[in-house]
């Protein structure tokens, strides 16, 4: 009942903030959650410990957020997991299916579906293929990757910690990146498609 008397409280708090909810009695607040102007949260967020979200800020549905911070025209979601140290920097985007942890995203980077991003820098206007995944746990110890400005990493792409991608560079699609990338190079690396022509299966 105390639990219910809390989130009833904050709920009302923040919509007499001004913050947008469609259906507030979903949303889930911490004690510590800090929330600028338009905002607007959708059904069914959870905003756990030290989250601070600031203007012009969209989550959507089936979000959930933890020690994280979102700066001005930030969009999250839906179903997006921010796990502690995730910084949004201005203008950027986290969609569907998409894991952060102890990382930074660029002013105007997208992540958009399905990736895990983990110990890692991003720089401005990035864009991260769906499937992206960062490598960051040798089994030993947590590694950082760090991708710089203006970089497309193609979809389904493995980052394989520690490893530096340089500024306006692109990696191809399908790629299992494990060196460093210098600046504006394409980087991919991928096995030559066999083809066997009027092929019949065995019965």
């Amino acid at each position: 009942m105390k639990q219910i008397n809390l989130q009833d409280n904050l709920r009302k708090k923040f919509i007499k903030k001004g913050v947008k909810m469609t259906a507030p009695e979903t949303v889930y607040f911490s004690n510590d959650t800090k929330i600028g102007k338009n905002v607007t949260i959708d059904p069914y967020v959870v905003i756990g410990k030290k989250v601070q979200i600031n203007n012009n800020v969209t989550i959507h549905s089936f979000s959930h957020l933890e020690n994280a911070k979102l700066e001005n025209n930030v969009t999250v979601g839906p179903y997006a997991r921010l796990r502690p140290g995730s910084v949004l920097k201005p203008g950027s985007r986290v969609g569907n299916f998409v894991e952060i942890k102890k990382s930074v995203i660029g002013k105007g980077t997208k992540v958009n579906h399905l990736s895990y991003i983990g110990d890692s820098q991003i720089g401005k206007k990035v864009n991260v293929g769906a499937g992206t995944i960062t490598c960051n746990y040798d089994g030993i110890k947590k590694n950082k990757t760090k991708i710089k400005d203006k970089v497309f990493i193609g979809s389904n792409s493995s980052l394989v910690a520690p490893v530096t991608i340089d500024e306006s560079s692109v990696i191809g699609a399908g790629s299992v990146i494990t060196k460093n990338v210098k600046k504006k190079s394409l980087a991919l690396t991928r096995s030559d498609q066999i083809q066997i022509n009027n092929y019949k299966r065995k019965k």
